[in-house]
């Protein structure tokens, strides 16, 4: 079990924004659990907030914008990227202008700012987007694409390619999500001398200099248009005949353009507004497909409230049966719950396989067995009594009783050869009152979920 984090304090940063110009002041304050990313434009009347979550976006051309209302604020990505990093859940971010300030172009100095004030860790359980079955999306048109695939950690692989002697394909992954800072954060954003002007034209990269991007010459021009050029953008003249890198501050790394294309997925990914567990594999990503890929999963997310519990049969019970008849009453041919997997302060998870031998079966019904929808019910209910059972000393003593079940609702039948996954999540618990929510799931289906309110009584 992990829980959420946020800030142990306060900080600040100023600098100017890449598209706008503007003199920019942003700060990072700690925030409460499940408060997850948010923004305000302190700089606005009402100082309206804008949830940082992937169906905000509402442009994805040079950097990642988010809007609520017509208000937008813009270049959100390299700061998003570390808090994710940092395992940082729940963060308000003031800012009084329409975007980020750039800073040096990377995540450097926000990572710095969150170890300098530290990480505050919460009471709330982290809820992982779990990737259990490959995820694919295509951009047909440029050719890019995302692959997410199961794995036990966050991992991200992305392969670039551009037609430039200068910086052709290169390749870069991010094995362990502790390793952000050393290998990835200090990434620059890239362009090349040839996009300069239409984006210019476009009214963007009115702070872009020599300073806060790798920029890269690969195509000879005139000295006299190079020279041009320069003046736009407010940087000193060079040599029209040196093709190459011609920023001031040399590469951090070989491949630092493609190292800084994984540092956006990881941006554009923490819209999703939970932590996931998977590999991510990119391919010429861009703000783009990845806003796409992470509506994908938040349309997933909104269609299923909670996922499915994850079940290995191969790893050992938390409280195998022996351990679970200690705690609770129920004998056969009613104790409805065989093994418990999973645990923590506030949420507990079961197994019940159902076989076609269950005694119920004989009468419900002979032709066509399904299990009824009240023993789901109790099967939850005894999974959620064995979360409050387990914390107590001497459980013998106690025992739980309904005192009111809600919002009961049956999605699909339950047949013999069926492996119930029950998950309960205590709400609250006050005065021997325990609220719960629980979910039944067969495989990754939800088939039953209901809420529940319990007394625990001693027994006399």
């Amino acid at each position: 079990m992990s829980r959420q984090h946020t800030l142990k304090e306060s900080f600040s940063l100023k600098g100017k924004g890449l598209h706008t110009g503007l003199n920019i002041r942003i700060k990072f304050n700690p925030a409460p659990e499940n408060h997850g990313y948010k923004i305000q434009r302190v700089d606005l009347q009402d100082k309206p907030i804008i949830e940082a979550l992937a169906e905000n976006v509402s442009g994805t051309q040079r950097g990642t914008v988010l809007s609520k209302n017509e208000i937008q604020v813009s270049t959100v990505e390299h700061a998003l990227a570390a808090l994710y990093t940092s395992e940082i859940d729940n963060c308000l971010i003031e800012v009084d202008a329409p975007e980020f300030p750039i800073l040096d172009g990377s995540s450097i100095e926000y990572v710095k700012e969150i170890q300098r004030v530290g990480i505050q860790e919460q009471n709330a359980e982290r809820d992982y987007y779990i990737v259990k079955n490959k995820i694919e999306i295509k951009d047909k048109e440029t050719g890019s694409s995302i692959v997410a695939l199961p794995d036990d950690q966050f991992v991200v692989n992305v392969l670039i390619s551009f037609d430039s002697e200068i910086l052709d394909s290169q390749f870069a992954v991010l094995e362990d999500i502790k390793d952000f800072p050393k290998e990835i954060a200090a990434s620059r954003t890239f362009v090349f001398v040839r996009e300069i002007e239409p984006l210019l034209n476009n009214n963007l990269i009115k702070g872009g200099d020599l300073d806060n991007a790798i920029v890269i010459y690969e195509r000879q021009i005139s000295q006299e248009r190079f020279n041009q050029l320069a003046d736009k953008m407010g940087v000193a003249h060079k040599d029209a005949n040196k093709l190459g890198y011609i920023m001031n501050k040399p590469l951090v790394f070989p491949n630092e353009p493609a190292r800084h294309k994984l540092l956006d997925i990881i941006g554009d990914v923490a819209l999703i507004g939970k932590p996931i567990r998977g590999r991510i594999i990119a391919t010429c990503p861009g703000h783009h497909i990845n806003n796409k890929f992470a509506r994908l999963i938040r349309k997933e997310i909104k269609l299923n409230e909670v996922q499915a519990p994850e079940y290995n049969p191969n790893i050992p019970p938390i409280l195998d049966i022996n351990r679970i008849k200690e705690l609770l009453p129920h004998r056969y041919p009613f104790l409805l719950v065989e093994k418990i997997i999973e645990i923590g302060e506030k949420h507990i998870v079961g197994v019940k396989n159902v076989s076609v031998n269950e005694p119920f079966f004989q009468g419900h019904f002979p032709e066509e067995p399904v299990m009824p929808g009240v023993l789901l019910v109790e099967s939850m209910a005894q999974t959620g009594g064995l979360l409050v059972l387990n914390s107590v000393d001497e459980p013998r003593r106690y025992s739980t009783y309904f005192l009111k079940i809600d919002a009961v609702k049956f999605r699909q039948k339950v047949v013999p050869g069926d492996t119930l996954l029950f998950r309960l999540d205590l709400l609250e618990t006050r005065r021997g009152i325990a609220n719960m929510k629980g979910y039944c799931f067969v495989g990754e289906k939800l088939v039953c979920e209901a809420e529940f309110m319990a007394q625990i009584i001693k027994n006399k």
